[in-house]
């Protein structure tokens, strides 16, 4: 007896909805692996779940294949009249390019960050505790900056704040001295 019709929809029961999943993935991965092997074909599967976990296939590395497809993608813009052949040649160089650098430029900073240095050898581990001294250093000249510059303000409010205290101290030793001369001339009558 044959399997009714199946409705393409959402399963709301979470338990069946797993366990759907988990048939059908392996099923996919089953015909991309006969896929492979029946037409030579280069195939890449990667299949993410509800919950964000990660299963993938592929022939050979995943990375080279998934290289090709971004290539194919983009000569079809420039086959397509997006791109001349020329340009998205360029481009797509540049892009590797910026690719590369990328990468370094994120492994140096998880480098910075003390992250995956247990791969780096000991003329790498060198280079980077040169580089990190010589951003310490710059980092406490621009802070040695700051502070004297603040300093410097400081300075400029206590000298400030000085002439004003000397001005009001001139003010007030002789407005008691006039007191004095009137209160004793009062006394003096």
């Amino acid at each position: 007896m044959g399997r009714g019709k199946v409705i393409m929809e959402r399963i709301h029961n979470k338990i069946n909805r797993q366990v759907t999943f988990s048939k059908r993935r392996s099923g996919l991965l089953k015909k991309a692996f006969e896929l492979s092997v029946l037409c030579d074909a280069e195939v890449a599967l990667i299949i993410f779940s509800s919950l964000g976990k990660l299963f993938q296939y592929s022939t050979t590395d995943l990375n080279k294949i998934i290289e090709k497809y971004r290539q194919c993608c983009f000569n079809n813009m420039s086959e397509n009249g997006y791109l001349g052949e020329h340009e998205s040649q360029g481009l797509y160089q540049e892009l590797l390019m910026l690719r590369v650098k990328h990468e370094s430029l994120a492994r140096t900073q998880r480098n910075f960050l003390g992250e995956e240095i247990n791969a780096l050898s000991i003329k790498d581990l060198q280079s980077l505790e040169k580089q990190l001294e010589r951003t310490l250093a710059q980092a406490r000249k621009h802070q040695m900056q700051k502070l004297m510059e603040r300093v410097d303000e400081l300075r400029e409010e206590v000298h400030k704040v000085e002439e004003v205290n000397k001005e009001l101290e001139s003010k007030t030793v002789s407005a008691p001295t006039r007191c004095f001369k009137k209160t004793s001339n009062r006394y003096k009558d």
